[in-house]
């Protein structure tokens, strides 16, 4: 029995090794997702509408009360996985980095005390290895995890699905990916690829697992829209910020300001009990690593920089130099975008085409170049003496090799002293950030030590932003905002002698000035910055450099996702409508298309046609009425064609309507369900025989009978409104309708299933008289009727 077990345990081993993807698929993933990605020529919209076909109905209509219950009782419980899964993935990417980094660390000051040259080329060994583990697992096994995965997840929210985003080698190769690049010492950070992790975890669990991996269960295969599905990544995106920065209500504030275009009340309590949830698994696992169990897991581990035993209250004085902060962030952010912008581009058009191998050689160039600068930089400085101990009691200086803290010494000829320099650089980046953060040490860097960290840091992250490996700005830009923060800090305590001005408190300034002129995030950024501060006083200081900076960002480009955004080719449709649409109608802005349709009942040789020469993902469906007009009675999907072609099963002889009560043993609404990978079946795919071509198929049991419909003179602004607020694919545009047959109004949108007297009243004698009529005709709608006999004009 035991040998049976282990017998099945080695064959399913095999087949989920056999389906992982060899360099050759993987670099032919990549120039997929490559050729998706450049121009936008791939990217695909989601069908966030429902198609209230007749399948749709069916399965709509059999589902009872006990299924409502199941059905959101597993929405609550993925909100539970999605945040104990994102916090686990956290504390594993948070361990790895911080013990990779301590073996790192510990190995260099330990050899260089015998020799500096033999411990730099220990360090260089180090950073070289990690690296490169993260950018082959990119380049050959998940080529959709580099960067930050921010502005995909965004446009996925907004509507527009890339390739191979939230798959499950995606989610894997972020996470090791992430370990090797943050490890390795590059100038990025891994809270960008902590949110995208989160995204791919809720995916997985809303498709049921991965069923390519053989990892899936039928009984978690029940969000089947893309609707569902982006609640989830929603829950998601929430909960990778909420784990990177242990900020549970930022979390959710930075689910709603910057990735999801759609919101509503219910899911605020979902997202905000994911959160909630990570916060526990994260808090649970700092408590268990105090112990010791952790290895080299210290206080850096996750990011709380607590500086509430700093700068107490502020004076009015004080507002000047808080506001030019401000403006150095907008300006600093706004050429960090730019710059970005110009070397991702030319690296798209002209590097990363000629391969992985070069992709993988540009960043090993550049983790040498950051090694060299990390370490050499320092040699050049000159120590500075420790702070007297009588006069600071808790400060240890210098610290011991290998391990956090403030004042390291590095080549220096005292063991009293300590390189400043060095005390950023030889550091993770989360212990650098306390270091600048800290309070009460006053002298501790010199104005050219981080005027130096500033300009190479700087030009460090610059660079490396847009190389093949997962990369998060968000701690880089901490980072840079706190060192310049820090260097006004300086200044200011030397113009101001008498005030009790703390050079911490104005890194923390320059640091949320820098994520405000660059991320352009406002209230969850201010929010994520109390949280992992600790400190409530600052937030007024907060809001007026966020606000300071963000305003003169804006005024040179726009934020950093959307430029990576327009960069990617993702379509990102923003909240307003442009000011030329106002002038513009509809019929004006669809003027040069061709329309082309289906009738109800067509040859199967003409959808083939159709569907091998137009690229559209939608096709209205036309009818003959009594009068011999032509009239539309529906829009049907380019994917459910696909499925009604594959299954061959509602072909007909005969050119007539089919039965329609058969549909449903045939087919049900999951048939018709896209696959999260975004592939589906192309028409390449489908093998028809000559016999076939000849058949017929009824479109009308499958076609969406009820699509959003405008008229031709509508202003192209009202369009944008309703296809964006709503989550739209398509929109039909008609000419006006002759005839009105009824009057939508409140009232009749809040009279419940048993009609209520008092309202009733309310409703004048010609709306009243003829509510039944229509209630009743409503439930018997044929899919014969023309669509536009249903139209209604709302108040």
């Amino acid at each position: 029995m035991l040998s049976n077990h282990i017998q099945n345990g080695i064959e399913t081993a095999r087949l989920v090794w056999s389906r992982l993807p060899n360099s050759e698929e993987a670099e032919a993933e990549e120039e997929l997702f490559a050729r998706r990605s450049n121009g936008g020529a791939g990217v695909e919209s989601l069908d966030y509408e429902v198609i209230e076909n007749y399948a749709y109905r069916e399965e709509q209509a059999l589902r009872g009360k006990l299924w409502l219950w199941y059905y959101v009782c597993l929405k609550w419980l993925f909100a539970l996985l999605i945040g104990i899964g994102t916090g686990l993935a956290a504390v594993f990417i948070n361990l790895a980095v911080e013990n990779f980094s301590g073996w790192k660390y510990a190995a260099t000051f330990s050899i260089i005390q015998h020799s500096y040259f033999a411990g730099f080329l220990v360090y260089i060994i180090f950073n070289l290895g990690l690296v490169i583990s993260s950018v082959f697992i990119v380049t050959h096994f998940a080529p959709a995890a580099a960067g930050s995965g921010i502005p995909e997840i965004k446009g996925y929210l907004n509507g527009v699905d890339t390739h191979g985003i939230l798959l499950f080698r995606t989610l894997i190769g972020k996470i090791f990916g992430s370990i090797g690049s943050v490890g390795g010492g590059l100038a990025l950070g891994k809270e960008g690829p902590l949110v995208h992790t989160g995204a791919c975890i809720a995916s997985l669990l809303g498709q049921g697992g991965s069923t390519k991996y053989h990892l899936s269960s039928r009984w978690l295969r029940i969000f089947e829209s893309d609707r569902d599905r982006r609640d989830l990544v929603t829950c998601g995106c929430a909960a990778g910020v909420a784990a990177a920065f242990r900020a549970p209500v930022g979390g959710v504030l930075f689910a709603l300001e910057e990735v999801t275009s759609w919101w509503r009340s219910q899911l605020m309590w979902r997202v905000f009990f994911t959160s909630a949830v990570v916060a526990v698994v994260v808090r649970s696992a700092m408590s268990w690593c105090k112990s010791g169990k952790c290895g080299h897991f210290g206080s850096g581990g996750f990011i709380i920089w607590d500086i509430s035993g700093g700068q107490e209250d502020y004076s009015f004085q004080e507002l000047l130099p808080m506001a030019i902060i401000g403006v150095i962030g907008g300006l600093l952010g706004a050429l960090f975008n730019q710059l970005t912008l110009y070397i991702t581009n030319w690296r798209r058009k002209y590097l990363h085409k000629k391969g992985n191998r070069v992709k993988i050689i540009e960043v090993c160039l550049i983790s040498l170049i950051t090694s060299v600068i990390s370490f050499g930089l320092p040699l050049f400085r000159k120590c500075s003496p420790c702070p007297n101990s009588e006069v600071n009691p808790g400060i240890e200086c210098p610290r011991p090799p290998g391990t956090d803290g403030n004042f390291v010494n590095f080549y220096c000829s005292d063991d009293k002293e300590y390189n400043d320099l060095a005390t950023i650089f030889f550091n993770t980046q989360d212990d650098a950030i306390r270091n600048l953060f800290s309070a009460k040490t006053f002298h501790e860097y010199s104005a050219q030590s981080l005027l130096t960290f500033l300009v190479m840091f700087y030009s460090l992250a610059v660079v490396t932003f847009g190389t093949a490996v997962p990369a998060g700005q968000f701690v880089p830009g901490i980072m840079i905002g706190s060192t310049y923060g820090r260097l006004v800090g300086m200044f200011v305590v030397k113009f101001y002698k008498k005030l009790n001005v703390e050079e911490g408190t104005y890194a923390l300034l320059g640091a949320a000035s820098f994520l405000g002129g660059s991320m352009r995030m406002t209230v969850s950024l201010c929010v994520i910055m109390v949280e992992i501060t600790n400190n409530l006083k600052l937030l007024p200081l907060i809001m007026l450099v966020l606000l300071i900076s963000k305003a003169v960002g804006d005024f040179f480009n726009n934020g950093l996702y959307e430029e990576q955004a327009q960069l990617r080719g993702i379509p990102l449709l923003e909240s307003r409508s442009k000011q030329y649409m106002r002038t513009m109608t509809a019929k004006e802005a669809c003027k040069n298309q061709k329309v082309v349709y289906f009738s109800r009942i067509v040859k199967v040789a003409d959808i083939v046609s159709i569907l091998r020469s137009n690229k559209h993902n939608g096709f209205p469906v036309v009818d003959h009425g009594q009068n011999g007009e032509t009239l539309v009675i529906g829009l049907i999907l380019r994917s459910h064609l696909l499925v009604l072609l594959q299954s061959k099963v509602d072909f007909q002889n005969s050119p007539f309507p089919c039965d329609i009560r058969g549909i449903s043993n045939r087919h049900n609404f999951s048939d018709f369900v896209k696959p999260v990978s975004s592939k589906g079946v192309s028409i390449e795919e489908i093998h028809l025989t000559e016999e076939e071509l000849e058949l017929y198929l009824d479109l009308a049991p499958f076609l969406n009978p009820s699509p959003y419909i405008v008229p031709e003179d509508m202003s192209l602004a009202k369009v944008y409104n309703l296809f964006r607020q709503l989550g739209l694919r398509h929109i039909f545009v008609v000419p006006r309708a002759s005839r009105v047959i009824g009057l939508i109004t409140r009232k009749d949108l809040l009279i419940e299933e048993n009609d209520d007297s008092a309202i009733m009243e309310l409703q004048s004698t010609s709306v009243r008289s003829q509510q039944l009529d229509r209630r009743t005709m409503g439930r018997h709608v044929q899919l014969e009727h023309p669509l536009l006999d249903g139209i209604l004009t709302q108040e």
